[in-house]
């Protein structure tokens, strides 16, 4: 390898932030430990704070400086960064028009070969037509991560999806102390996920519809969340689960539809092929009911395999359609 592409290698690595033993390096590089010293002296007359620190083996890191020379990026790094400012818009973060100049002069400072890679990309991202990202202000987007960040406990108004109107007609508000936790994206939406202390639980808030107040409230010590995965944890309590991440409503049913004709639209469910013309579908929802409408939009014949809770929801449909849609007892 070549000393330039060595040390762009080296930097790369570098970026992940970590501490690195010199035989990691090496071993990651292929090179010899004393190669990587004399890579780490050329990154640092080139003005990358690369600091060394002891111990059995000794190490590196890349520590932010004040003044850091211009950022170096590998293939897959660039081809990276043009995908992602590209899809910036579809975020509803209010930062498309800043992450296009960002991508423009990316472009322009780097090498021939990679601009050549990445021009050719275009990206139109596109959020479903159910869920159009509400705009967040970029400033909101700060302050709300500083919070998180800083663990201080945010002071907010909060504006509810479903809410009534005041005497006067204003619309109603929430005051919420909470104790924030993590930012997350879901559906084209901003949510802060956070403590709420008055409530005893875990909460969700679309960021769009909070109203900061300050100053921030008293530091915090930082909760577990339940499962340790954000992710799998927010996507069980917008599926109305207060458990795992599965669906609190799974049925079955055997299909009069081929299987190839239902995996397109079965999202998350499992489709299992039973013959020619027939199919195991098993399928979650919020609600019965909800499932039993879901599994009726297949416009098929089909027969309920289980459990009997998925049986009892479709008699009600069947009755609520019937009777023109009153049902006298649900």
């Amino acid at each position: 390898m070549k000393t330039s592409s060595r040390l762009l290698a080296l930097l790369s690595v570098l970026q992940i932030h970590r501490d690195w033993s010199g035989e990691e390096l090496a071993a990651r590089l292929n090179v010899s430990v004393r190669t990587v010293r004399r890579d780490v002296d050329r990154l640092r007359e080139l003005g990358y704070p690369v600091t060394a620190f002891k111990g059995p083996d000794g190490g590196y890191r890349l520590d932010a400086g004040s003044q850091m020379p211009p950022l170096l990026f590998d293939d897959d790094q660039a081809v990276a960064l043009a995908v992602a400012l590209q899809a910036a818009t579809a975020t509803g973060a209010g930062i498309g028009e800043a992450a296009a100049r960002a991508l423009n002069t990316v472009r322009q400072v780097m090498p021939a070969r990679l601009r050549r890679r990445i021009t050719p990309i275009r990206v139109t991202a596109v959020a479903p037509p159910d869920a159009r990202p509400a705009q967040v202000d970029g400033g909101l987007l700060m302050a709300v991560s500083a919070a998180v960040h800083a663990c201080e406990e945010l002071r907010f108004d909060y504006t509810p999806a479903f809410r009534s109107a005041s005497a006067r007609g204003e619309p109603a508000v929430d005051r919420r102390r909470v104790h924030p936790h993590h930012l997350v994206t879901w559906g084209g939406h901003w949510y802060l996920l956070a403590w709420d202390a008055e409530r005893d639980d875990w909460q969700t808030f679309r960021v769009d519809r909070i109203s900061l107040r300050s100053p921030n409230g008293p530091r915090f010590t930082p909760r577990e969340v339940p499962g340790g995965d954000v992710a799998s944890f927010v996507t069980s309590r917008f599926r109305g689960s207060a458990g795992p991440v599965d669906w609190p409503c799974r049925g079955e049913v055997i299909l009069d539809l081929p299987a190839a004709s239902v995996l397109p639209f079965a999202h998350d469910g499992l489709v299992e092929e039973v013959d020619a013309e027939r199919c195991r579908l098993v399928l979650g929802s919020w609600s019965w009911v909800g499932l039993a409408s879901a599994i009726g939009r297949f416009d098929a014949d089909f027969e309920v395999v289980g459990p009997p809770e998925l049986e009892d929801a479709f008699t009600r449909l069947a009755r609520r359609y019937g009777g023109g849609g009153r049902t006298g007892q649900a």
